[in-house]
């Protein structure tokens, strides 16, 4: 399974969105909180190139976006084969 990570904070409900999909999916990922450490918001800004909302995800180095985008991604099936997918 590849890498997943996510860029959140607390209390933020989108980000809970995202980790409770990823939990039923039994998808394990690396939790960044932005809010607790400022250069990961930096890092977070500099990935996604100046996106600021949270949660932002990334799959290896491809960025998924948000909730929206990934909640989109799993309703058609985009989410598996990117979890899956050999480079």
């Amino acid at each position: 399974m590849k890498k997943v990570t996510i860029y959140s904070g607390s209390p933020c409900s989108y980000c809970e969105a995202a980790k409770a999909l990823l939990k039923s999916k039994n998808i394990s990922f690396e939790e960044i909180d932005v809010w607790q450490d400022p250069s990961k918001a930096k890092e977070m800004l500099q990935r996604t190139n100046g996106a600021r909302t949270i949660p932002q995800i990334f799959i290896e180095d491809h960025y998924i976006g948000g909730n929206e985008q990934l909640q989109e991604a799993n309703r058609t099936g985009e989410l598996d084969k990117l979890l899956t997918k050999t480079s």
